[in-house]
């Protein structure tokens, strides 16, 4: 039964640590998924704790998981998980069956489900997480209060700040498909050979004053009794959706751009700023100042927004202004303002307001800048992942030296 309970514990503290982990990675995009919750419910009010639920959901799932891998406050770690499936088990269902909102985000954009396979998923872990709880009190490997209180806090500590880093200097790892080294009309491509949609077509006709389908192969186009009435099409089989299918940049008089843009052997900077007038303000003068310097010098550099012309106009003035789906942009980059820089249609780097390299750097070899940005998000990645790898490994090795002590005796 102990060997039972151990794994129950491992499993179910890896599956809510790697939850949390990838939510985490990703903070802002946990909130955009409470706000398609509340908007597929009714209950756009609540739009304005979109983040702050956001990181106390990553934190719950991620601190469960450690506390139940690490045996730091066994019990109150499996009274959380219960609780948190005994709220999201229904709350799947719900969505599988009446689908408000087509992925549930629980493993952020990471590994995306659709609401059937989430649903089944709780189910299979609602069993294991029945095991933890009704072992709760068993005390093998538990760590002393001391050690439990000092591993918690700490992964706490480091949580809170990896979130935070995430938010402010875009996230480590990029999930979504404008990621750096993506060729954007590649990505917008669909493959020869690539499976189309399928539909069933059936014509309705009539005669005699009685109405009767027909398929393509047995409407009756030879015979003038029958009259036409109309047609139905049922999608089969959806055909390839290639990553993106939704990015369109216009001008303000409704002129495409998107492959003027996609398909320049230039360099372009693009300024993301999703709505001018709630975006950060310090980010957009840094913008503002970059982008006068990049016209200045004859250099490709476009502010792309879901604003209102009008106000868009008003608030820039002097520079090209380009107009996007402001979820696309959300999608995009997370910063809001963020910048993209593109080159023959290959994202070839990303930065938010807060880590925006100098203006002088962008005068000298764009693609140098690039490899640096790519290079040090590279290293400060490693750094992340050793911190919360080390954290981890430490926090075990208490937890098996405890079970190895009590052997012993």
């Amino acid at each position: 039964m102990k060997i039972l309970t151990q794994t129950a514990r491992i499993l179910t503290g890896l599956i809510f640590l790697f939850s949390g982990f990838v939510k985490g990675i990703d903070p802002l995009g946990t909130a955009f998924k409470f706000s398609d919750y509340f908007k597929a419910f009714s209950m756009p009010f609540l739009d304005d704790l979109s983040l702050p639920l956001a990181m106390i959901l990553c934190m719950f799932e991620f601190v469960t998981g450690m506390m139940l891998l690490t045996g730091s406050f066994v019990r109150t770690a499996s009274w959380a998980a219960a609780l948190m499936m005994a709220l999201f088990t229904p709350l799947t269902l719900v969505l599988a069956i009446f689908n408000p909102v087509s992925d549930c985000g629980c493993f952020g954009d990471a590994i995306h489900l659709t609401n059937w396979q989430t649903f089944f998923k709780n189910i299979v872990l609602t069993v294991i997480v029945i095991v933890v709880f009704i072992r709760r009190d068993d005390r093998e490997g538990v760590l002393t209060l001391r050690r439990a209180l000092a591993a918690t806090g700490a992964s706490v500590i480091v949580f809170l700040l990896f979130m935070w880093y995430n938010l402010a200097y875009l996230p480590v790892i990029d999930f979504r498909p404008y990621r750096v080294g993506t060729n954007l009309p590649e990505a917008m491509s669909i493959p020869p050979g690539a499976p189309a949609d399928k539909y069933d077509i059936r014509f309705i006709y009539e005669k005699d004053g009685l109405q009767k389908e027909f398929t393509l192969n047995d409407y009756p186009a030879d015979d003038t009794a029958w009259k036409f009435i109309d047609q139905k099409s049922v999608l089969i089989s959806a055909g390839y959706v290639p990553p993106l299918h939704d990015f369109r940049l216009v001008t303000g008089n409704g002129v495409d751009m998107t492959d003027h843009i996609t398909g320049s052997g230039e360099h372009l900077l693009l300024m993301v700023a999703r709505r001018l007038e709630k975006s950060d303000r310090e980010g957009l003068l840094q913008g503002y100042d970059l982008g006068l310097s990049l016209q200045d010098k004859g250099k490709g550099f476009y502010i792309v927004t879901s604003t209102p012309l009008e106000t868009a106009a008003q608030t820039a003035p002097g520079f090209n202004l380009l107009f996007a789906d402001e979820t696309t942009l959300k999608t995009v980059i997370r910063s809001d303002p963020g910048f993209l820089l593109l080159h023959n249609g290959t994202v070839m780097a990303k930065w938010s307001g807060r880590n925006l390299p100098d203006k002088s750097e962008f005068d000298g070899d764009l693609n140098a800048l690039a490899v640096r940005t790519l290079t040090r998000k590279k290293n400060i990645l490693t750094i992340i992942s050793s911190v919360l790898i080390v954290s981890l490994f430490v926090a075990l090795s208490a937890r098996f030296r405890l079970k190895d002590n009590k052997s012993k005796k």
